[in-house]
């Protein structure tokens, strides 16, 4: 079932959203050559506490964390570990937070040190068609209409592996609901884009192939021919005025405006 949410309960989300952006701005901080992904997960665990918040990662399946990091080819839900990072590296931080039952959930992936220019451009390929999936999301339109959009933005730019098995979905008083949203273009539109849907989206994208396998954990995915892939993503809610990224510190309105799309604004009490 689709949940449509009140502008209250979105407001209720943007709560949740700030956390998780805040707790990402920490983590990225922290992010530098001797660090380990346990180190991160402990970070996070303490700025749940602090903001009085709890993680929807922890437990969820019976995941052992309250962050996801997937270095260098794996793709999405590492499990941290005391491997340490290395200049080079790049660090993808999957983190979501819950307030007063509502979720919060984005991704980043983040380069340790000085990465190679192609590394470096894998990652602003896939920023660029995060940032054209929510561009898309306008009242009115179709769920196919993101996917349409981040699969042009990547195709545009390059040779790159667009990961189709794993995609967006809605996100309310649970991480994952109806719909799930997918990073290409498909015949079917999906369900309409309406002012109270909220949606995560999230693009993964390789150097090489898209192809994954899960490891024996039966949560680490990572790259068949072991490319470096990135991944991003942002929680975000259809409005009559554009869309409010939901986990965005400035609610997505540096880069929407830059690409010509009305927002209704940071404020708690710009929603309609």
């Amino acid at each position: 079932m689709i949940e449509i949410k009140t502008p209250a309960e979105v407001a209720k989300m943007r709560r949740a959203g700030i956390v998780v952006a805040e707790i990402h701005a920490v983590l990225r901080e922290q992010i530098q050559p001797g660090v380990t992904p346990r180190d991160l997960d402990e970070i996070a665990r303490r700025e749940l506490r602090e903001r009085g918040a709890t993680s929807n990662f922890l437990g969820y399946g019976g995941f052992p964390a309250t962050v996801c990091v997937s270095v260098n080819d794996v793709v999405v839900h590492g499990i941290p570990d005391d491997v340490a990072f290395r200049d080079g590296d790049i660090v993808s931080l999957d983190f979501g937070a819950v307030v007063d039952g509502w979720h919060g959930d984005a991704a980043v992936t983040v380069p340790v040190g000085t990465v190679t220019d192609d590394v470096a451009e894998l990652l602003s390929v896939c920023e660029d068609a995060l940032w054209a999936g929510i561009a898309a999301m306008r009242s009115g339109r179709r769920v196919r209409d993101i996917g349409a959009a981040v699969e042009k933005t990547v195709r545009s730019r390059g040779d790159y592996g667009l990961v189709e098995e794993y995609g967006g979905h809605g996100i309310g008083t649970a991480m994952h609901q109806d719909p799930h949203v997918l990073n290409y273009r498909t015949r079917a539109r999906g369900p309409k884009l309406v002012p109270g849907l909220c949606l995560a989206i999230e693009p993964m994208i390789t150097l090489g192939s898209p192809a994954t396998h899960t490891l024996a954990d039966q949560w680490t995915v990572k790259t068949d021919d072991g490319s470096w892939a990135a991944h991003f993503e942002h929680s975000v809610a259809v409005t009559p005025e554009g869309p409010l990224v939901l986990t965005a510190l400035d609610a997505g309105v540096e880069r929407l405006s830059a690409l010509g799309v009305s927002t209704p604004g940071a404020s708690l009490s710009d929603l309609w």
